[in-house]
């Protein structure tokens, strides 16, 4: 691998040098989503419009129960192309940087949680299933992530 090149992160496993914070360009040439030109960032850093799923819409967090975090996290996409099995362990999906971040799993309306896949729990719609949309690692109990790109803010 060359200098500078970003080997395919583990399923279940948080982006090196992904820290909270900071400020930064897309990753992989994604256009960042305008979280305060779009009203989606309400006083305190908080969510400002209601986050919902963008296949059912329905309630995932009401406004201002999350706060505006920007970590880079690796959630599988939605859409696998190829299926998985001993032939291929290969899983797609995205590193996303800007997530709301919960610290108590009751503040969510509507989200359900996968097993366990390498101390990861992914997060879904727990009405329709889509997912993930968010992630939460079993090592940090108060923080739960919600990737904006994954869901819909009515």
């Amino acid at each position: 691998m060359e200098t500078g090149e970003r080997s395919r992160p583990e399923v279940g496993t948080e982006v090196p040098g992904g820290g909270g914070g900071g400020g930064g360009g897309g990753v992989s040439g994604e256009p960042e989503v305008r979280v305060g030109g779009a009203g989606l960032l309400g006083p305190s850093g908080r969510n400002g419009k209601t986050v919902v799923c963008a296949r059912c819409g329905s309630t995932v967090l009401r406004p201002g129960a999350a706060l505006y975090s920007r970590r880079e996290l690796f959630l599988p996409s939605m859409r696998q192309s190829t299926a998985l099995g001993p032939g291929n362990s290969s899983v797609e999906g995205d590193v996303l940087q800007e997530h709301w971040l919960v610290d108590d799993m009751y503040t969510f309306e509507n989200v359900g949680f996968t097993k366990n896949v390498n101390s990861i729990k992914y997060l879904t719609c727990a009405d329709c299933e889509i997912g993930p949309i968010g992630w939460h690692s079993l090592d940090d109990s108060k923080s739960f992530y919600i990737a904006l790109k994954r869901v819909k803010h009515e």
